[in-house]
């Protein structure tokens, strides 16, 4: 497991090819790259528009870089990048890489990724953009020695977090001609590699082999000399197994998605994903949808409540990070999935989650148990507000512009549906089932108005849906035992239905001091305004 280094098969058999991104070096035509030595000889113009502030933080960064100040580097990009873009860039992009590279030669991936959060990339930004990565990547990766290179995690991170968010907006870009221009459309014909699906693979494999210890030598009496990675590969090569945790995730390949984090231990609180909490949401956020898309509620439902349970307990340290809406918004839709695997799989949560889900979907979650269309609606509205934006991995028709878009979302949504559609009677069921111990199939049948033989269907059904493969701990993320999921078991023996529920004591002492921690903070407020009080009257008086 990965804690403070990698064992030496970090990688497993990973066949690696590194020098094949594809890159857009051939297709640059003879004309932008005159334009693009005018663009330099202008670049001294354009660096006097750039203010004063901006200069000195690029300035500032790159001695940082250079002095591999890693606690100065952290704060200056977790926390003046985005004060400076807060104040100068709301509307407009920062200063053109051929600008910045006036001043020094770092800039170009913050610059894109800016335009993608704040604003709307054009096609050649895009572009560009991918060509930027490639660059990059194959620096990283195709060095003789390892970059003498000192980045923050959070900043490592984001790179490939941005790297596969570019990759998703570009396929959902793509899927859509009928609302791009015919310039447009054959920009994307002409340039096939660009975000390729099998590109963006390659890159974070190729990441992850190269993370590991490496044989750099061998002396002449046998001794082999191993090389261990540095920070930088080192973390890199880590982020990009949560990195194909996402990809594959988008795909719709959920089973390979949890094998790509074989080599970490979910749940250990010393993990390196715990360094970076928008890589500790994400874990979490993926493979608890990854469990629900495989059906199996019960892990799904136990990856959120543990993720949520860290939210709302970390909540109050970092109320000011840039990441706090995304985290909170990461946060509110596992809520909404959560209320989803609670409707199709009844399970005891931890009481503080359990508030705080009634509050945001109660209403959602009453109209769910109901088992007709309108809960069916309910089910897909949530689903389409929590699940991830899909992306198809193949290329449009180009040369049918009014062919209709691809729809990877609903695709997956579908197939949820379906699945959802089986278990709509299943709450109903549950309710009668649950105040007997014994009774006959006519006298359900009656009760539902449902043919007997319809009952009996659904009854296995329910029977089967309720056992699940439940994740055992020290196994890896796919691995468990068939188990039932439910608290409500029952037979069928001839015409009878024999029913028994196992129910778990309520806990009276949880109860008790909840609620006497919340009347103590009652009675230590009233005391508080009951002290400022006479203050108060006094200064009325003396005015």
């Amino acid at each position: 497991m990965y804690h403070d280094h990698f064992d030496e098969d970090f990688a497993g058999d990973i066949d690696v090819v590194a020098n094949t991104y594809a890159t857009m070096e051939d297709d640059i035509e003879e004309g932008e790259v005159i334009e693009d030595e005018i663009a330099m000889q202008n670049a001294k113009a354009g660096v006097d528009a750039i203010p004063e502030a901006v200069r000195n933080f690029v300035l500032n960064l790159q001695r940082c870089i250079r002095n591999k100040s890693t606690s100065d580097i952290s704060n200056m990009y977790d926390g003046q990048f985005n004060r400076l873009t807060e104040k100068f860039y709301t509307k407009k992009p920062w200063p053109k890489p051929i600008y910045i590279e006036t001043l020094t030669n770092e800039g170009n991936e913050l610059y894109y990724r800016h335009i993608y959060s704040l604003l709307q990339p054009t096609i050649d930004v895009r572009f560009n953009s991918y060509q930027n990565y490639c660059l990059l990547f194959n620096l990283i990766l195709n060095a003789q020695t390892p970059l003498d290179l000192e980045l923050p995690n959070q900043w490592l991170w984001d790179i490939i977090d941005e790297f596969i968010y570019q990759y998703q907006a570009f396929c959902n870009y793509r899927s859509n001609i009928s609302k791009k221009s015919p310039e447009e459309i054959e920009s994307l014909k002409s340039h096939p590699d660009v975000w390729n699906t099998c590109s963006v693979l390659n890159v974070l494999y190729s990441l992850i082999h190269n993370a590991g210890p490496k044989k750099v030598s061998t002396d002449e009496d046998g001794t082999i000399e191993i090389r261990q990675p540095t920070n930088l590969y080192k973390m890199l090569g880590y982020f990009s197994h949560v990195g194909l945790l996402r990809v594959h995730c988008l795909l719709g390949d959920y089973t390979l998605a949890l094998q790509a984090l074989e080599n970490i231990e979910l749940g250990n609180p010393r993990a390196l994903y715990t360094r970076v909490t928008a890589c500790h949401v994400t874990v979490y956020y993926y493979v608890g949808f990854a469990y629900q898309m495989m059906r199996r509620y019960a892990d799904a439902i136990r990856i959120f409540v543990q993720i949520l349970t860290f939210i709302l307990r970390t909540r109050q340290f970092h109320p000011r990070s840039y990441q706090f809406d995304s985290v909170n918004k990461k946060g509110d839709q596992m809520y909404a999935l959560l209320a989803i695997c609670v409707s199709l799989s009844p399970a005891r949560i931890d009481e503080h989650i359990h508030i705080h889900l009634r509050e945001k979907y109660g209403d959602h979650q009453h109209k769910m148990q109901r088992g007709d269309k309108e809960a069916l609606d309910v089910f897909k509205e949530l689903f389409l507000y929590a699940c991830p934006k899909f992306v198809c991995p193949c290329e449009p028709n180009y040369d049918d512009p009014k062919a209709p878009a691809q729809e990877p979302q609903k695709y997956q949504a579908n197939i949820f549906l379906k699945e959802v559609q089986l278990q709509l009677v299943v709450p109903t069921l549950r309710s009668f089932l649950k105040l007997y111990t014994a009774m006959s199939l006519d006298k359900l049948s009656n009760f539902l108005e449902m043919d007997e033989s319809d009952l009996r269907t659904q009854l296995l059904m329910y029977k089967q849906r309720s056992r699940q493969v439940k994740w055992i701990p020290g196994s890896s993320l796919l691995d468990g035992e068939i188990s039932p999921a439910t608290d409500l078991d029952f037979g069928i023996q001839q015409n009878m239905i024999y029913i028994a529920e196992s129910k778990i004591g309520r806990r009276y002492a949880d109860w008790f001091i909840r609620n006497s921690t919340k009347f103590q903070d009652m009675v230590n407020t009233l005391e508080v305004k009951q002290r400022a009080a006479p203050t108060n009257a006094e200064t009325t008086a003396a005015a």
